[in-house]
């Protein structure tokens, strides 16, 4: 049984065609006929049911979907674990909520430095970053901490104070209970945080308007649209220039903490331990100023 195998088997498990999977790896359809074929020879057993519409597994080859994921993956890991201590390369996916203030600064100490890493960043609230981390789809993620799944180990970055900012023309946080409350999708930390503080308060917001980016729901708010609840660093220049007013809301509400998580049983590469040592220098740096 070849590692090549069981990345076609499961290519063909996904796509549900020889055909896509043939066109995707530039293979004629025998060649992934014949590769799966194979497999149910060495396993004795029928993978796929052949259908008018394509392939749907069988229950057996569901079991060894499940197997083959879990080979893979180990063979990946196998391979970063020989990587060079002393130069870090390969490539590292992250994920990110959209507020961290510190990542540029991060990301420009750590791509400077180690060259040979291929760096793509990804956005997204907390609770999806967190289960895509926990599914081997991203590396590692910058999320705001709470209560994570077991399987998962985080490390901070900073903290950070949350304000309820609303257009320049309002005056009093009671004023500010019946506006539209502008935020990202559910599973955003800043999110739960104000709609814990809506709860406590039996304040129930008349209208909930969900959006794709923070600048949008800065210039909404700043245009008189509604109020949201973000990290006093992201608008500390929109409150001098007189744009919106920040209203202060209870510690219990305001304090939070952005940590970077990754899985806790991968094998921590080389790149993985030098991109986590950058993020703790900046976190020492922080903290002393």
């Amino acid at each position: 049984m070849e590692f090549k195998d069981l990345e076609i088997f499961q290519m063909v498990a996904e796509k549900g065609t020889i055909s896509e999977v043939a066109k995707e790896l530039k293979y004629v359809q025998s060649n992934i006929t014949m590769r799966i074929q194979k497999l149910e020879q060495e396993l004795n057993t029928p993978l796929f049911n052949r259908h008018r519409r394509g392939m749907s597994l069988t229950p057996e080859g569901k079991k060894l979907l499940a197997y083959s994921k879990k080979i893979l993956l180990l063979t990946a890991e196998m391979k970063k674990a020989v990587q060079s201590k002393e130069e870090p390369s390969g490539k590292l996916d992250i994920g990110t909520v959209e507020t961290v203030i510190h990542l540029p600064k991060i990301l420009s100490t750590f791509i400077k430095k180690y060259k040979n890493v291929d760096l793509s960043l990804f956005t997204g609230v907390t609770e999806t970053l967190e289960k895509e981390v926990l599914h081997h789809k991203l590396d590692g993620a910058f999320v705001t901490e709470s209560d994570f799944h077991p399987d998962l180990v985080s490390h901070e970055v900073f903290r950070e104070e949350l304000v309820l900012i609303s257009d320049k023309h309002s005056s009093s946080l009671e004023e500010l209970k019946q506006e539209p409350f502008l935020c990202f999708s559910e599973g955003c930390g800043y999110r739960a945080r104000l709609e814990a503080w809506d709860r406590d308060q039996n304040i129930t917001p008349q209208k909930v308007l969900e959006f794709g980016t923070l600048e949008t729901i800065l210039q909404s708010v700043a245009a008189g649209l509604g109020v949201t609840f973000v990290p006093k660093s992201a608008v500390t220049h929109m409150e001098q220039n007189g744009l919106i007013h920040c209203h202060t809301l209870p510690e219990k509400y305001s304090k939070i903490k952005t940590v970077f998580i990754r899985r806790a049983d991968t094998y921590l590469t080389s790149t993985m331990e030098k991109f986590i040592e950058t993020i703790e220098k900046n976190n020492q740096v922080g903290l002393s100023l």
